[in-house]
């Protein structure tokens, strides 16, 4: 079983006495129903799971009144008293939420009486909120679930807690990593980058050492978000959104990464496709970074709406969207020109997951950082380099502004220089 950062996050909530409604949420195959599975049969005397998409006369149990008792009542005949409801003893498993609105609005119930732990959970639930006629707003909390990070890619690789805490050294230290174990963990960093971080695709590469059937288990993936697309868009979106997917790696193989409507449809325009892409992200499909106009505090406020990248949310997605040989070459170091954008989205991915808001910086058209995040109080830059090349746009910026600190994340090792530090791809996870 691999092992997942979130169950640290699931107990801590469990153990909280005023906690709320939990809801789990992350885009398709993540992992969060086996995770939340586990946890439930790990802390749980009891156990009722109810999914609304593989049984779907589920939705039943919250017609009409939707006091508690009622529900609980309906729980219970849908069960066929198979599980019993014992206070304080039961967690109760929503799964794919999203089918039945009016669960999502029972929270409330569930939240106010205390005598029951509630988890939800869903692949779609940003895109459908409206559908909710009263949202339990106030009486529910959130857990963003996520592809698996590079910790837990090592984790499944078999790499203990010790290696962590030495490299994590090193990046607090900012002293250089030792050059065995730093070229061990560039290497399994390119495998990360290849087999990416949903779950059936790293057990298939533990399991069977084969990229290829890691291949076809990705590619398995993207079909089954054309047909999330097909199935879950509004009528006037669905070829509009499967046509902005569709331009993602063409948009990241650009010099210029910006989203550019005009690689979607000669003449598309913000008007026609924005709301297909809004769909694209609350869907968790790709991330957004937006573009700041200033590097000042708060970034939020000059981002730009119109102006942004797209990132697939998962790198080994994007290279399953790719020639067939592409992963080899990844692995082998033999990708030409795209190589810089495969590394920037897996960096997108890394500080997605690290709960970053994502930004790039432009000015004049000849000069642009790659990603600006708000850390610790500090506006830091961000450039991303596929070898150890010279970073032009961030070294003019930190001659400009001897008061910021600017961060270099290469395939190299960790190094200083003035208000410039290097770290390894890596590294990234501790940003």
């Amino acid at each position: 079983m691999l092992r997942r950062e979130i169950e640290q996050n699931l107990i801590e909530w469990k153990n909280n006495k005023n906690k709320k409604c939990l809801i789990v949420n992350g885009a398709r195959q993540v992992g969060k129903t086996f995770i939340i599975e586990h946890f439930a049969n790990e802390n749980y005397e009891n156990f009722v799971e109810i999914n609304f998409i593989e049984n779907p006369t589920a939705r039943k149990i919250f017609d009409g009144d939707l006091d508690l008792t009622t529900i609980l009542a309906n729980i219970s005949l849908y069960t066929s008293y198979k599980t019993k409801l014992i206070p304080n003893k039961t967690l109760i498993f929503f799964d794919e939420i999203q089918a039945c609105p009016n669960a999502r609005t029972a929270l409330k119930f569930f939240a106010k009486d205390k005598r029951f732990d509630v988890i939800a959970s869903g692949s779609l639930l940003g895109i459908n909120y409206k559908e909710v006629s009263s949202y339990p707003t106030g009486y529910v909390e959130f857990l963003r679930m996520n592809p698996l990070s590079f910790k837990e890619f090592l984790w499944a690789n078999g790499v203990g807690d010790e290696v962590f805490d030495y490299i994590k050294k090193c990046f607090d230290e900012k002293i250089k990593v030792n050059d065995a174990m730093n070229a061990r963990l560039i290497e399994l960093f390119k495998r990360y980058i290849v087999v990416g971080g949903m779950p059936d695709a790293v057990n298939t590469f533990i399991n069977e050492n084969n990229y290829e059937s890691v291949l076809k288990i990705q590619r398995g993936i993207l079909i089954d978000y054309q047909n999330d697309i097909a199935k879950y868009a509004e009528s006037s979106e669905k070829v509009k959104a499967k046509a902005c997917f569709d331009s993602l790696p063409a948009q990241l193989a650009k010099d210029n990464k910006k989203f550019m409507f005009s690689v979607v449809e000669k003449k598309g325009s913000s008007r026609k496709y924005l709301g297909s892409i809004n769909w694209l992200i609350d869907a968790g499909i790709v991330n957004i970074c937006k573009n700041v106009t200033a590097l000042e505090f708060p970034l939020t406020a000059y981002a730009s709406e119109d102006n942004f990248k797209l990132y697939m949310a998962d790198t080994g997605l994007l290279i399953a969207m790719l020639d067939d040989g592409t992963n080899a070459q990844i692995i082998d170091g033999k990708l030409g020109i795209y190589k810089g954008a495969i590394f920037e989205n897996i960096i997108a991915q890394i500080l997605y997951s690290n709960n970053n808001k994502l930004y790039f910086y432009t000015r004049n058209n000849s000069l642009e950082l790659d990603f600006v995040i708000s850390k610790n109080g500090a506006i830091t830059p961000i450039e991303v380099k596929a070898d150890n090349n010279k970073a032009k746009s961030l070294s003019t910026i930190l001659n400009e502004n001897s008061n910021i600190q600017g961060i270099k994340l290469v395939n190299g090792n960790v190094g200083v220089s003035n208000n410039l530090i290097t770290f390894p791809l890596y590294m990234a996870m501790f940003l």
